[in-house]
């Protein structure tokens, strides 16, 4: 089975998934280029917001077409697998930005959007409405936030993406279309794993704890994620594990020792085998490489701007 594309913004190469990334563009800025034609893809650990004001199209989410008339707002959660075709005359921003500062704000302030954040979506707004009123300087804000480098910018940013969602939530309660991308048995059985895996990735459960917990067997779940995502489920633990580990070696003072510990890994040795097999690179090395990345990515927008 060939493995889907993944993107940070479509047609570019990914940005690693440790690095925070906050993108603000207009959708004809991506879709010219590709004649108007997104081909299925996914963002890894990204969520995309489009609101789309002109033109038209079909939005392909996870097997399932939509169509886009205008205006309306399209949720893709992250490793959520999508395209799009569009008309020549569409116009609209789209904003990139990690799912999990959302998510962890909305935690805070508004639980209720969670499911709005973590479903995809193609939801009608009223032109001229007092929603639309309001959407528009919000993506102008989004706009100027993402325009320039500045400390606290994802922050920032999935500050106002989250008032987006507010207003999201407003209409939805003020519509009768259903919002919701109808999603296969598969799809919804791969998410709820997904999610376990986000809640225990650090206690290394056995593959047949998750299985279980979905009331399916090891081998069908092993098929249901390569189906539905193209990865193993290990692949996903893994994934989750590596992701965590390479966040608190670039943004985090603790040590490889301390960092394996609150990974779950009891050896330090075994983490530091675990990480090259994965990473690529022993975790000193990647922590020096990265951080120099970082480094490097602040100082051009920085100078740039």
């Amino acid at each position: 089975m060939p493995t889907l594309p993944k993107y940070d913004l479509y047609g570019s190469e990914a940005k690693p998934s440790w690095l925070d990334s906050f993108n603000f563009e207009w959708i004809p800025q991506r879709s010219r280029p590709f004649n108007w034609e997104i081909e299925p893809h996914i963002h890894d650990g990204l969520i995309q917001v489009l609101y789309v004001r002109s033109g038209s199209g079909e939005a392909l989410i996870d097997g399932t077409r939509r169509r886009i008339e205008p205006p309306c707002l399209i949720v893709i959660p992250a490793r959520t697998v999508h395209g799009f075709h569009f008309t020549p005359e569409v116009d609209g921003p789209v904003v990139t930005a990690p799912q999990r500062p959302l998510e962890a704000l909305a935690s805070t302030a508004r639980p209720e959007l969670l499911s709005y954040i973590r479903t995809p979506a193609v939801l009608p707004v009223q032109a001229g409405s007092r929603h639309d009123q309001k959407l528009v300087p919000l993506f102008d804000a989004l706009a100027r936030e993402a325009a320039e480098y500045e400390p606290g910018q994802t922050a920032a940013g999935s500050a106002l993406l989250l008032a987006a969602f507010v207003i999201m939530e407003r209409v939805d309660t003020g519509i009768q279309s259903p919002r919701v991308v109808t999603r296969s048995r598969g799809t919804a059985k791969v998410e709820r794993f997904r999610a376990l895996v986000e809640q225990h990735y650090k206690a290394h459960l056995p593959m047949e704890s998750y299985a279980s917990e979905l009331g399916v067997s090891p081998g069908q779940l092993a098929r249901l994620c390569r189906e539905t995502i193209g990865m193993s489920p290990l692949d996903v633990i893994n994934a989750r594990l590596i992701h965590e580990a390479q966040r608190e070696l670039v943004y985090s003072q603790l040590s490889v020792k301390q960092i394996a510990g609150a990974l779950g890994f009891e050896d330090e040795a075994y983490f530091g085998r675990f990480f090259k097999k994965n990473a690529g690179s022993t975790a000193l090395a990647f922590r020096e490489m990265a951080r120099a990345q970082l480094a490097r990515a602040s100082g051009e927008v920085s100078s740039g701007s």
